[in-house]
């Protein structure tokens, strides 16, 4: 018992020591965003005159914007494209289909940075566009699409087949099925994906640099150009602001996908 009893309290402390480990410096960042010091790790007193600044910065805001376009676009074809490959995997027997899962799931564990210089490569040698807030688009939708069809595809899988079925006897369509049956009980898992692709968007920093062109700053590439020229509390401000955005999407998606059918 004694034993036990150690290697629980053992436990508890490792993952007490770890969670420190994960968040500390995050509790960290949005303390000395507050701080009215100049210095961003230095705390002299209560102040929200870095946000008030940072919401009359024109090239942040202008920035915001730019992610808000490359994020809200990329979710949309992500989203439209995601939800047909994962119906296709789940519903469709053909052949190749497995090469195809894999191909499908492979930006999600292939590395950012080698995604970044192949669609560069893409953008500027085999298809040759104009590098910008749509070749950003372009860039996250590829790996938005792998996002979302994984995360219908365990919705399809979990949804009864006679549900379709028993539309398809009534008279119904396959598309009026899928429209009128499938879609509307896939729906949480839709939106949870669009949900994630949009949060993965608007963070994304190593692809967006890539194929990023003149005027087309995102959020995340303004923050690091000014990091370049030293952490202040106006960045500290800022990264809370995201950090709480994110974490709010993820959320909402996280709930959405642990609705049952």
């Amino acid at each position: 018992m004694m034993s036990t009893h150690r290697v629980s309290a053992g436990l508890r402390l490792h993952v007490v020591l770890t969670y420190l480990f994960l968040y500390l410096p995050l509790g960290v960042l949005v303390l000395f965003s507050f701080s009215a010091s100049r210095y961003a790790t230095v705390w002299s007193g209560f102040t929200l005159d870095w946000y008030i600044k940072l919401f009359g910065n024109e090239r942040i805001a202008e920035a915001f914007v730019n992610s808000l376009i490359v994020a809200g676009g990329a979710t949309a074809i992500a989203t439209v494209f995601g939800t047909a490959a994962a119906f296709a995997l789940s519903r469709l027997r053909f052949r190749g289909r497995a090469p195809m899962e894999t191909l499908v799931s492979l930006p999600i564990v292939m590395p950012e940075l080698v995604q970044g210089i192949a669609l560069l490569l893409l953008f500027a040698l085999v298809l040759p566009i104009e590098l910008g807030l749509a070749t950003i688009t372009i860039a996250h939708s590829v790996f938005g699409i792998a996002y979302v069809a994984v995360l219908v595809r365990t919705r399809l899988d979990g949804l009864d087949p006679q549900l379709e079925e028993a539309a398809r006897d009534l008279g119904a369509s396959a598309r009026q099925a899928f429209f009128r049956v499938t879609l509307p009980l896939i729906m949480p898992g839709v939106i949870g994906g669009a949900l994630l692709v949009f949060t993965l968007s608007f963070d994304d920093f190593v692809i967006a640099f890539f194929v990023t062109g003149p005027g087309a700053s995102t959020l995340p590439i303004e923050i690091y150009s000014m990091v370049k020229r030293g952490v202040t509390p106006e960045i500290n401000a800022l990264a809370t602001l995201i950090l709480f955005g994110s974490i709010a999407l993820i959320a909402a998606a996280l709930h959405l996908q642990r609705r049952t059918v």
